[in-house]
């Protein structure tokens, strides 16, 4: 039988850094594309902003961004500028510390991540190579 000290008093926990931020440039953009309708799309709300890293591309990983209807059980929640971001839980120690951008330049317009994990990236700009964040 385990018996607690009622003296002992447990602190309280520091609050955890976010995994993923947003710019505010980002954050705008992502607002209001959750915001229009979407042709052919149910009126429903949007769970949030799914982010991800799949493997792929010529430097061996891909990030993912998508709007999810819905938010899966064992996704981590960060919520950032007003947006609700939904990070699988199997890219977590891949995009701690990573800020979601959002640039328009003469030719095109999009989501940019800084990423302290990336090592590399191919020349397209499409793929890169992420290490895992180790704690340090």
């Amino acid at each position: 039988m385990v018996v607690l000290n009622p003296t002992v008093v447990s602190r309280p926990r520091r609050p955890r850094p976010k995994v993923v931020t947003l710019s505010d440039a980002a954050a705008e953009r992502v607002r209001a594309i959750m915001a229009k309708p979407r042709e052919g799309r149910v009126e429903k709300p949007y769970a949030g902003l799914r982010v991800g890293v799949k493997n792929g591309g010529c430097a061996g990983q891909e990030y993912v961004l998508d709007y999810a209807e819905t938010a899966n059980p064992l996704d981590e929640v960060v919520e950032d500028k007003g947006v609700r971001i939904l990070i699988d839980p199997k890219a977590v120690l891949f995009l701690i510390g990573t800020e979601i951008d959002y640039e328009t330049t003469k030719l095109a317009s999009k989501f940019v991540f800084r990423n302290p994990n990336e090592t590399d990236a191919c020349g397209c700009g499409e793929s890169v190579t992420i290490i895992p964040a180790t704690g340090n």
